[in-house]
């Protein structure tokens, strides 16, 4: 979730966050996902942190550390340490939580880390994604006494939908920040995974986690974004610049630039300056229903921040008068019953 703590960095031309993969293997294989390579070896701690001080000079403040799954990496908390030792304001991790313990939870607070996001689909688990509550809802309770905060976030496609909600009232039952976001096309591949004539039941969804956060809900994204999917799902055009490779930009494995999940590229970091950084700053020809959020998220902030606040504003405050009043829908459950 955008982090309005942060927002004076939409008045400088440096870089805002980045995501580096410490790790392209990954113990799961959910078939929309492009971001794991199981024949690519672990990369050596010194060369991250060589990578990682780049990054922290480029003036990156939030460092988000991502896989595969980054559990896999044998030094995943001295590389969380590292990192929380250059000054990031904010050091996160997305996992599947497979290969979370205690052990390893108490070792990652202790090295600093701020965040873990735990991606869950369904319930219980199928072929095409086995992320299920059902294998790592016990871990969620180890959080009540951790320093690090937890959400829990789910790919939204059609063999989701039927548990999905059943996932967001959990994590809501339990206090837990939770979203669903519709899938994203592949296109390193070039698949199309979210399928254009099928897009009322993922509208709906999106429009049952906006009635749940307007009723004062922990659900784990802005207004903005969710606004942005429905206007995608429904093909509405939306007037925004890419700052992908810009404000936000990721680095693989092997240490090569890349402007989003999606588009990538074959330099290196180390060769990546500000003014390499600052021509990124452009409309794209992919941006069109982009579905790499945390890019799009950075990107409405940056070009339009007085309409990204305004929103955001506009709806807290509706948020506070829904809960004085005490009315809305608390869970997905309540909702679907409603229909």
């Amino acid at each position: 979730m955008f982090d309005l703590q942060q927002a004076f960095r939409v008045f400088d031309t440096k870089p805002w966050a980045a995501h580096l993969y410490v790790t392209e293997q990954c113990n799961l294989d959910c078939h929309y996902c492009n971001q794991f390579n199981n024949s690519i070896p672990h990369p050596a701690v010194a060369d991250l942190k060589k990578w990682m001080d780049h990054i922290r000079k480029l003036g990156v403040t939030r460092l988000g550390l991502q896989g595969g799954e980054p559990l896999k990496h044998p030094d995943i908390v001295e590389i969380v340490r590292y990192a929380k030792s250059l000054g990031f304001c904010k050091v996160s991790m997305s996992t599947n939580g497979f290969l979370l313990d205690r052990q390893l939870l108490a070792d990652l607070e202790a090295a600093g880390l701020d965040s873990l996001h735990i991606s869950v689909d369904r319930m219980t688990p199928i072929a095409s994604t086995r992320k299920s509550m059902k294998s790592i809802l016990h871990k969620l309770y180890w959080f009540k006494d951790s320093k690090i905060k937890l959400n829990v976030s789910g790919v939204l496609f059609k063999e989701t939908l039927d548990e999905m909600g059943q996932v967001v009232d959990t994590c809501l039952d339990l206090g837990i920040p939770v979203h669903a976001r519709a899938v994203h096309d592949d296109l390193v591949h070039e698949r199309t995974l979210r399928d254009p004539n099928a897009s009322e039941p993922l509208l709906r969804f999106i429009e049952q986690q906006e009635e749940l956060k307007r009723s004062g809900e922990k659900i784990h994204t802005s207004w903005n974004l969710l606004a942005y999917q429905k206007s995608m799902l429904q093909r509405e055009p939306v007037e925004w610049t890419c700052v992908a490779g810009y404000k936000y930009f990721f680095v693989s494995s092997t240490g090569k630039f890349w402007l989003c999940s999606q588009v990538r590229t074959e330099r290196h970091i180390l060769e990546i300056t500000r003014e390499d950084l600052l021509s990124h700053n452009k409309k794209k020809s992919c941006q069109a229903r982009c579905g790499v959020y945390c890019t799009v998220e950075t990107s409405l902030f940056v070009h339009h921040p007085v309409q990204y606040l305004g929103r955001e504003v506009a709806n807290r405050l509706a948020t506070r008068v829904s809960r004085l009043r005490g009315g809305g829908p608390k869970r997905i459950r309540d909702l679907a019953a409603a229909q």
